[in-house]
Formats: structure tokens, sequence, C-alpha cells
């Protein structure tokens, strides 16, 4: 046995027999990957990248990301589960439902600033090599 299988494997055996490391480490993939999973599909960060701006109404939302309804419906259903959006019903008529970011989803704003200011310096870069 190697000593880097070695160190793998002990480390593998204290992380799961350790009562000082926490339960919810054991097993979880680094942060970044956890992160992603939540916020990281195509359709999940352009609706709440339009989600910075403010609460809108489905259609609102329909129109901006051109997604369709039963996309966005998935995808809403998905953001709202996860706490990154509330949803509220306004039952006048007409009925409409808006959409707006919680705490959870306001705090990826930075995240959306430097993902633009990233890509402002590397794709623009990559355009025009082209």
């Amino acid at each position: 046995m190697s000593s880097q299988e070695f160190t793998e494997g002990e480390t593998e055996s204290a992380s799961h027999d350790d009562p000082e490391v926490p339960p919810e480490t054991v097993d979880t993939p680094c942060p970044i990957i956890d992160s992603l999973e939540q916020i990281g599909s195509q359709w999940r960060l352009v609706v709440l990248h339009e989600l910075q701006s403010g609460e809108r109404r489905f259609n609102e939302l329909k129109r901006e990301t051109d997604a369709n309804a039963r996309t966005l419906s998935r995808v809403l259903d998905d953001l709202q589960e996860t706490g990154f959006v509330d949803r509220r019903m306004e039952e006048d008529a007409p009925v409409a439902t808006y959409y707006s970011l919680t705490a959870k989803g306001e705090s990826l704003a930075p995240v959306f600033q430097e993902i633009d200011a990233w890509a402002h310096e590397w794709l623009a870069a990559c355009d025009a090599s082209e």
C-alpha cells in the first residue's frame, strides 16, 4: 500500500468514524459544487438574474427570459423550494402571480456582478480575437 493510499484510507475512515466531524460534511462535495447544484442550471441563473432588478409577474419573466411556460414554472418552483424566490398571488381581477428574490436570492447580487465583470474582461477578449 502506498503512503497516498494509506493517507486516503485513513482520512476516509476518520471522516466516517470521527465524532468531531459534523455528519453533514461527510460525503458532501465541495461548497462550490453544492452552490452550483442549487443555482447552476441555465434557466435558474437567467431567472435569478432577471429578478435582481425587482419583482416580476410570471408573464414578464416568460417574455424576458424566452423560457417556455412549463420550463419557467418548474424553475420558479425549484427556486421557491430552495429559498431563493418568493411567490405572491394577487387575487383581484386579473389574477396575477408575482415573483421576487428572498434575502438568500438577493445575496447573489455580488456574484452576478463578479460574473458580469469577468465576462466583460475575458469573453469580450475572446470575441475580439476571433
